[in-house]
């Protein structure tokens, strides 16, 4: 898959509105939410058998998404040359939402993605896993936004 290619799916304008809604549902719960976009994975690394759940997790991690003080961080990634979405929570949500909730999402974005409906699907993903998160972590008093909005593309080949 060219580099570029996410673009054709996430122009600027998709991207801004992705991150408008992320700071929007951040402010209904307690939770941080993360959404990134790879393009493809190297051919080397597929042949030794990553998988897109085995790059979301690395992902999270180097996003540092597990930094937040309620352990409340959650990774939407997005293999695009898949359309496969992988959710990865942090430990503190993970204990309170069954794993089949975050497939379910997961699924719904990827049914939106085959129509071809990017940022539809995406924004809708982030609104039912708004609505996951305030069901279980309810903003408290002090809600402070922890880790940055804004979708973060990967390039091609990151490690």
């Amino acid at each position: 898959m060219p580099p570029w290619a996410w673009r054709r799916a996430f122009p600027r304008t998709a991207l801004r509105a992705i991150e408008a809604e992320i700071r929007q549902s951040e402010t209904r719960h307690g939770g941080e939410i993360r959404f990134a976009i790879e393009n493809s994975l190297p051919a080397s690394w597929v042949w030794r058998g990553m998988s897109a759940r085995h790059r979301a997790v690395e992902v999270f991690s180097f996003l540092r998404v597990w930094d937040t003080e309620h352990n409340s961080g959650v990774l939407v990634y997005l293999l695009l040359a898949d359309r496969d979405i992988e959710i990865v929570a942090d430990r503190g949500i993970a204990a309170r939402v069954d794993a089949g909730a975050w497939d379910a999402v997961a699924r719904s974005m990827e049914a939106a993605f085959g129509r071809g409906e990017f940022e539809r699907g995406v924004r809708e993903g982030i609104r039912q896993i708004s609505a996951l998160l305030a069901a279980h972590f309810p903003p408290g008093a002090h809600n402070p936004d922890e880790l940055p909005d804004r979708p973060v593309v990967l390039p091609h080949g990151y490690e």
